[in-house]
């Protein structure tokens, strides 16, 4: 099996992982933790709602550079530093997904975590993609 480190531009340059890699063979693309990292490697946005949006916005980026599309997902894990707060707001949460990935939902789970890497970070969004 042969693998592909894709680190796409838009986004921060990774220090001691890639934004995603495609293994050869069964065509399967993990992807790292993405928070709300601008491109200069920043959180943004103050609000889960907002750094939601950015974080999956980011997973979705290296999805797309390593060849795959929302469809293609096959899990997720969303690690949230506040549950109870993800699920006060679920429902804007829900549609930013829907807007931003469609209704071809992936396994996924949420798991409270006591912090993130980024002390600003308050989600961060893995997963894989299986791609035809």
């Amino acid at each position: 099996m042969t693998t592909e480190r894709v680190n796409p531009p838009e986004l921060s340059p990774p220090t001691g992982f890639s934004h995603a890699v495609v293994a050869a063979g069964s065509r399967v693309v993990f992807l790292a933790g993405q928070t709300a990292l601008d491109a200069d490697g920043t959180i943004t946005g103050d609000s889960l709602p907002e750094q939601f949006a950015t974080a999956l916005g980011n997973l979705l980026t290296a999805l797309r550079a390593a060849g795959g599309t929302p469809a293609d997902l096959a899990r997720v894990t969303v690690y949230a530093t506040d549950v109870a707060a993800y699920r006060v707001h679920a429902r804007q949460l829900g549609r930013i997904w829907r807007e931003s990935a469609g209704r071809d939902y992936p396994a996924m789970a949420v798991v409270e975590v006591v912090r993130l890497w980024d002390e600003r970070a308050l989600v961060e969004l893995d997963g894989f993609a299986v791609l035809p």
